[in-house]
């Protein structure tokens, strides 16, 4: 079993520091994208967030949720509800610096994964991983912890960027279009500053 398994298996909902009642940051760079509803969107990291429930109820038709741990994977199709609504979306399980993709997306969306890749081999895979799964003129919603904000997550540690620094780890085929700074409170009320950007491939 993953440390992500055991993370979702042991704890509920308001017991995980990156739990969103709404997702209203990842909603909103969305939206200002004007996406159609046939868009293809993966959800990379997604586990049992609750981004997928609002783009099912804006009526997208085309969506992936991945994430290392199949116990997160199983709780967001449960609260879904399947057979139903979760059939209609694309369910993988993988670590994503090795996965495969078979097809290309949209818009990828990455709320606090790369930022636990903390090896230069790990970054670049992912990188590499992000290209196979996207064209010229799709774009990739990121975000991680900033500079000031937490140095460890679920007792792992984890690497701090600003916009710049974060478009840079991604690479010249992608370019910064918007990045903003959102402090993300915690079910228990504490803080943690995140860096958000939107870059769009270019090459």
């Amino acid at each position: 079993m993953t440390h992500w398994d055991e993370r979702y298996r042991s704890t509920a909902p308001e017991e995980r520091s990156w739990t969103e009642d709404e997702p209203l940051e990842s909603l909103a760079l969305l939206d200002a994208l004007g996406l159609e509803p046939d868009a293809g969107v993966v959800d990379v990291g997604g586990g049992a967030s609750r981004l997928v429930d609002a783009l099912l109820a804006r009526g997208f038709v085309d969506l992936t949720v991945l994430d290392v741990a199949a116990s997160a994977l199983a709780e967001a199709r449960d609260r879904i509800g399947e057979p139903g609504p979760a059939a209609r979306v694309e369910w993988v399980v993988a670590d994503v610096t090795t996965w495969s993709p078979t097809r290309t997306y949209g818009v990828w969306h990455d709320r606090a994964v790369f930022h636990f890749l903390t090896e230069p081999s790990s970054r670049e895979d992912y990188v590499r991983v992000l290209l196979r799964a996207t064209d010229v003129g799709s774009v990739a919603v990121l975000a991680t912890f900033a500079p000031d904000g937490p140095q460890t997550c679920s007792g792992l540690p984890v690497e701090r960027y600003d916009a710049e620094a974060l478009a840079a780890a991604i690479g010249p085929r992608f370019a910064l279009v918007r990045a903003e700074r959102v402090v993300h409170t915690t079910p228990w009320g504490s803080t943690q500053p995140f860096t958000w950007v939107v870059l769009q491939r270019v090459d």
